[in-house]
This record gives structure tokens, sequence and C-alpha cells, in this order.
């Protein structure tokens, strides 16, 4: 089984993620994660655009991959998500990058683009390593 295989497998867990939301796992490597989602109609709000609460649910979703997948379990403490631009494509993609480990914390930056280059979200997230 590929590493990706089994990123999918462990992740098939998180079903909000995952199967109500829809996103699919693209990319994992170590500390980093790159994520997808295709738009439905259940991802829109009541003026038609795609929902903040669905944007943000992606860019968690990177950070949990990228921060627990074969690495110790990791929860996210402080959260900030910035809204930049609609979402014009079909398929929007998270993907994070790492700006600090350290031995008990953890900090991140999650980019939320669509398919047509957009840049829709920026997301800064702290968490913490727990020991379990």
């Amino acid at each position: 089984m590929t590493k990706i295989e089994k990123a999918r497998e462990f992740f098939m867990n998180d079903r909000f993620a995952m199967v109500t939301s829809g996103i699919e796992i693209d990319e994992v490597g170590e500390r980093y994660a790159k994520c997808s989602m295709k738009l439905t109609d259940g991802h829109r709000n009541a003026v038609g655009q795609v929902m903040g609460g669905a944007i943000y649910t992606l860019a968690d979703f990177v950070f949990a991959v990228a921060t627990n997948f074969e690495q110790p379990v990791t929860v996210t403490t402080v959260s900030q998500i910035s809204y930049l631009g609609v979402a014009k494509g079909s398929i929007l993609y998270g993907e994070s990058r790492m700006l600090k480990d350290g031995r008990r914390n953890c900090f991140y930056q999650i980019d939320i683009t669509d398919d047509l280059g957009n840049h829709v979200a920026v997301v800064s997230t702290s968490g913490v390593h727990l020991n379990v």
C-alpha cells in the first residue's frame, strides 16, 4: 500500500471531511498535505457562493492531514481565516506550509485556491502536539 493510500484509509474515519464534504487527499508528505474538494450545490450558501464554512473545513482538514499522518496527534489551538476572493472554479485546493514545528507547538499556513488559479483564502493555524 502506498503512502497516499495509507493516508486516505486512515483519514476515512474523518467522515465529515471525506464523506459529507467530499474532500480528497491529493498529496501527503512530511508535515505537508494537499487536498481538494469538488464543489457541489451542497457547498453553496443562500446567494450561490461557496459557504465560508466549507472553505474552512477544507483548510482544517489539510492541517489535520499535515500534522497527524504518521506523527503524534496534533490539535488546533488557534485558527484564523482571511477570505481573499470568491471561488469561481469548480474545485477548491488546500495546501499546507509548515512555518514552525517545535517540540510542543506548531504553526502552519494553509492556502486555498480554486482550479482557475484564484486565491480564495489563507488560514493561519497553531497547533499543539499531544502526548497520547
